[in-house]
């Protein structure tokens, strides 16, 4: 599938899901609930790496664009305008961070939006504390092949944003497009692309700085990922509800 047709057809796979949570409200406050609490889990379970001038800034990058909350349609309706241009006007590595985004968009939607039908059918027991009700949803849905996936695309997109910064006179190109990107409508889709570039230049300037980011993220994630899904129930839930605490 070409480049242009995977991203038009993954932000109108997300778009339907969203629309499909706004026509039910109890399923779209489940939504937001479910992304607020992974967007709380991610910020205490990185909470060193936060406050480490080292890594701070793409610990901020993974939680607000990758792990992010936020309403992203603007930046998807853009995403999905520009889809055909890419190939035509961006490296080849350029299109293939753009198609990996994508890529974990879709996933990551379709695995909230499941998460949230489990949660909104939890909502009846006012005992359940969010930690529990998010271990039992998570594990009522399973797809355990796809939460490897979703985190194996993560690890992908960090990777080709590092490789991205190795690339000669590509900030500058990057830089040189802010005017003719904003006059057509795609400012939201460039920040997103000068954040990922400037974090790993910061990140490349350290000894094995990216590497070791992202083999943090991978080990962190890979446990989470195992203790959900194998871990005691309620110790489960102690770890999760220790976490999310660490983030308030």
């Amino acid at each position: 599938m070409e480049a242009a047709q995977e991203i038009r057809e993954a932000v109108a796979q997300v778009t339907h899901l969203r629309e499909a949570a706004r026509a039910q409200p109890g399923l779209g406050a489940a939504v937001m609930a479910v992304k607020r609490l992974q967007h709380q889990r991610f910020a205490g379970t990185y909470a060193d790496l936060l406050a480490d001038p080292r890594h701070q800034q793409a610990a901020r990058f993974f939680l607000d664009e990758l792990y992010g909350c936020d309403d992203f349609s603007e930046r998807d309706a853009q995403f999905s305008r520009i889809a055909g241009a890419l190939e035509r006007l961006f490296p080849a590595h350029v299109v293939a961070t753009a198609v990996s985004l994508a890529r974990l968009h879709v996933l990551t939607e379709q695995l909230d939006h499941d998460l949230a039908v489990q949660w909104e059918r939890l909502t009846d027991d006012p005992a359940a504390s969010e930690a529990a009700r998010y271990t039992t949803a998570w594990r009522a849905v399973d797809r355990r092949p796809e939460r490897g996936t979703q985190l194996e695309v993560v690890m992908a997109i960090g990777s080709e944003l590092e490789r991205l910064t190795r690339m000669p006179g590509l900030r500058m190109a990057l830089r040189l497009m802010r005017k003719p990107a904003a006059a057509a409508g795609l400012a939201a889709l460039q920040a997103f692309l000068e954040a990922g570039f400037d974090t790993f230049a910061v990140l490349a300037r350290q000894p094995d700085g990216a590497r070791i980011f992202l083999d943090t993220i991978r080990t962190r994630e890979s446990a989470w990922i195992d203790r959900l899904f194998d871990a005691d129930f309620v110790a489960c839930e102690t770890q999760l509800a220790q976490t999310l605490g660490q983030a308030r």
